[in-house]
């Protein structure tokens, strides 16, 4: 037997925080393959909007909810189970689906530590207040994780790499959307 989806409206603070890559198991489970190493936002919220993949197959149109009963890490990825999702057939109609949660649901992060999507976009100065640039993405280089910044230079746009360690960054102020950093126009990583 096949659920029937629940067509819903995306939350306005929704964040996409993974992908659906198969069914896995025989009893409903599926194998999600989330964005960050430290998957928080899927395990923190029972409640999941899906939108069908950009490209392949599509069983479904629109946002759908799907209400989360159990998700826990298994070896590289995430595994889940929803209700109503009875079997693997069911399993398998969320193939590819990308998977939204609400902001709101995430949990609460410790002093001094920051969602990536929380600095994306942020305004990156230094001590001086000279602008070094905008947060246009995180990498991990193993032991820590570098802001990459998008600037314009005499017109062309260019990048600079920062390490966001406590030795560089001085501060970050979410409210104010900037990030003051020990570091200088000149200085390449």
């Amino acid at each position: 037997m096949t659920f029937a989806f629940e067509a819903a409206e995306l939350p306005a603070d929704a964040i996409e925080v993974g992908r659906i890559a198969d069914a896995w198991g025989i009893k409903g489970w599926f194998k999600v393959l989330p964005y960050s190493a430290s998957p928080e936002a899927l395990f923190s919220s029972k409640r999941w909007f899906l939108q069908p993949s950009e490209k392949g197959a599509k069983t479904f149109t629109g946002t759908v909810l799907i209400k989360i009963k159990a998700a826990k890490d298994h070896s590289d990825s995430v595994v889940a189970h929803a209700q109503d999702i009875a079997d693997r057939n069911d399993a398998e109609l969320l193939k590819g689906a990308r998977i939204f949660v609400s902001r709101s649901s995430f949990p609460t992060p410790e002093t001094d530590e920051y969602y990536w999507v929380d600095l994306i976009g942020l305004d990156v100065v230094n001590r001086e207040g000279l602008a070094l640039g905008q947060v246009r993405e995180l990498l991990t280089t193993g032991p820590q994780t570098v802001l990459v910044l998008a600037y314009l230079e005499e017109g062309k746009s260019k990048e600079r790499m920062i390490p966001f360690v406590r030795a560089y960054i001085d501060g970050v102020d979410l409210q104010a959307k900037r990030i003051t950093a020990d570091w200088q126009l000149d200085f390449d990583v």
